[in-house]
């Protein structure tokens, strides 16, 4: 994260003890987004993704008014920050794997990162995130995919399962553009918020979306091919390997365009 961050852990200032166990036990899950005007586009899908995994990760959810109120309290009065609400628990660990109960909320507000840059070039790798459903705490696999794309000339990895499908990437969903209509790939991935608000919005820019899978060999069918985080609305991407995708700006702004059609909701 860029600038300065602070840290608080259900409400109140992180603690050593706090980062501590965030620092030595390596489980927990997490979300974050871009604040606006005291509001998040697709609060309502970040919200339900983190208590999912609470659920799925401690077995009880934290409950939406507390996540709300706590996020609130975080952001104060500023007009525009980034978010990271993590779910941990200092009593889980792998001695005691069996503990249930409400996660600890800690939250990190810093300044919003700069969007992603249009044209990134992809390296495919064979690899597959662990638990790939949930936005996990688990960052190794991704560092060191993107550290080895660039140390082969690349600008980030793009994912390939043991099947052949492509997935997603390091930090992002992909997205393919054939004719009218935006493809997703089908494939063990993390549902990615950007990426179901430019679902929600396809429509209103006169695209269709649909998913299928997608392999390396299917990429000559597309027109285009973008990324997307909550970060990134869209940026076009210019090569996956040795396939060059030539510059569709008019439809990479098209999916920015159905990405801005879902409001702020508040806090």
């Amino acid at each position: 994260m860029a600038g300065a961050v602070e840290l608080s852990v259900d409400g109140a200032p992180a603690k050593p003890d706090d980062l501590a166990c965030l620092a030595l036990v390596n489980y927990g899950a997490y979300t974050s987004f871009r604040v606006e005007g005291g509001g998040v586009r697709g609060l309502d899908l970040h919200l339900a993704r983190l208590e999912a995994e609470a659920v799925e990760l401690f077995g009880e959810p934290v409950g939406e008014p507390r996540l709300r109120a706590l996020m609130r309290a975080a952001v104060t009065d500023r007009a525009a920050c980034w978010l990271r609400v993590s779910l941990f628990s200092p009593e889980m660990s792998p001695r005691t794997p069996d503990w249930r109960g409400v996660p600890r909320v800690m939250i990190a507000v810093s300044p919003p990162p700069a969007p992603l840059g249009d044209g990134p070039r992809l390296q495919p790798q064979t690899y597959a995130r662990e638990a790939a459903h949930l936005k996990h705490v688990a960052t190794f696999g991704l560092i060191r995919a993107r550290r080895a794309a660039r140390a082969a000339d690349f600008d980030d990895a793009l994912f390939i399962d043991g099947d052949g499908r492509i997935s997603e990437g390091s930090l992002w969903n992909i997205g393919f553009l054939r004719g009218e209509a935006v493809i997703w790939p089908q494939a063990p991935m993390l549902a990615g918020v950007a990426q179901a608000l430019v679902q929600r919005g396809l429509a209103g820019v006169g695209l269709e979306g649909g998913a299928e899978p997608v392999r390396l060999a299917d990429l000559g069918t597309f027109d285009a091919a973008f990324l997307c985080n909550s970060a990134t609305p869209a940026c076009a991407v210019a090569a996956i390997g040795d396939r060059i995708f030539p510059a569709r700006p008019a439809l990479i702004d098209r999916i920015r365009t159905a990405w801005a059609s879902s409001p702020v909701q508040p806090i």
